[in-house]
């Protein structure tokens, strides 16, 4: 049965953006997006909210984001490849092919999304990954630590979440990100 992951890169602290809102600490170097592009060529569709699904569109809608490296162009790819579906109650619609946009977040049709689905989900965003965490759907987390403390700003967990994993993979990358993939313990 296809997994529901989350995926994501993140401060050693736990944080996917800074106080200031700021990411830039966590950009992919080559060997790190090759990585990225193995484990993204598994991914048959992708949950976004509305501001991640909106930082990601570059990916389709942008070529100067896939011409920064062949590893880039690799990835934009696979994205444009997968389907994506966006939960938003204030998008009007959506800029990308293979995209739906549903209003809100529904943990059944999560469930029959992968019931039909014959590759993995990725789900992206803290706050929309925070909802399928709670709704217990998170069945894979996959974590690129970036060596930084940013010390706050936006966590990638939910507060209050209280989750065993067990440890699947670990890797170690020139950069000094670490990759870390775990299990959801049920």
């Amino acid at each position: 049965m296809p997994k529901l992951i989350y995926s994501y890169l993140a401060s050693l602290d736990g944080y996917v953006a800074d106080p200031a809102g700021r990411f830039d600490w966590a950009v992919p170097d080559e060997e790190v997006l090759d990585f990225i592009n193995a484990t993204e060529r598994d991914i048959g569709t992708y949950l976004y909210g509305r501001t991640m699904y909106e930082m990601m569109t570059g990916w389709e809608n942008d070529p100067a984001v896939a011409e920064q490296s062949p590893k880039s162009a690799e990835f934009a790819l696979i994205w444009q490849a997968a389907e994506k579906v966006v939960f938003s109650r204030s998008l009007e619609s959506v800029s990308t092919q293979r995209t739906r946009l549903e209003r809100d977040f529904d943990p059944a049709l999560v469930r029959r999304i992968k019931a039909g689905a014959d590759r993995d989900l990725n789900v992206s965003g803290a706050t929309l990954a925070a909802s399928a965490w709670r709704a217990g759907l998170i069945d894979e987390c996959h974590v690129f630590l970036a060596p930084m403390l940013v010390g706050g700003g936006k966590g990638m967990f939910p507060g209050g979440l209280r989750q065993p994993l067990e440890l699947l993979d670990e890797r170690r990358f020139g950069n000094g990100m670490v990759f870390l993939r775990y299990a959801v313990d049920r």
